[in-house]
């Protein structure tokens, strides 16, 4: 088993995390508490239809307010 520690990118190593559930638009999601493909879609998460069970979009993270994005910095004139 791989530790974090001894990840040669640091401490966090998101691979190493191993399987992590996603919600990806433009495919067939398979609910993974009940097996079906009934989703209610949010801005962040994507619910289960059936038995609620919520999953991270793939793409929530990707832009907007809550991405982390190295601030703008103008050069004076």
């Amino acid at each position: 088993m791989l530790h974090l520690a001894d990840s040669p990118r640091g401490a966090f190593d998101p691979a190493a995390r191993g399987y992590h559930a996603v919600y990806r638009e433009n495919a067939v999601n398979r609910c993974p508490g009940c097996g079906r493909s009934h989703w209610l879609i949010g801005r962040l998460l994507a619910e289960c239809g059936f038995c609620q069970t919520a999953l991270p979009l793939s793409s929530a993270t990707a832009s907007g307010i809550g991405a982390h994005r190295a601030p703008i910095r103008c050069r004076a004139a």
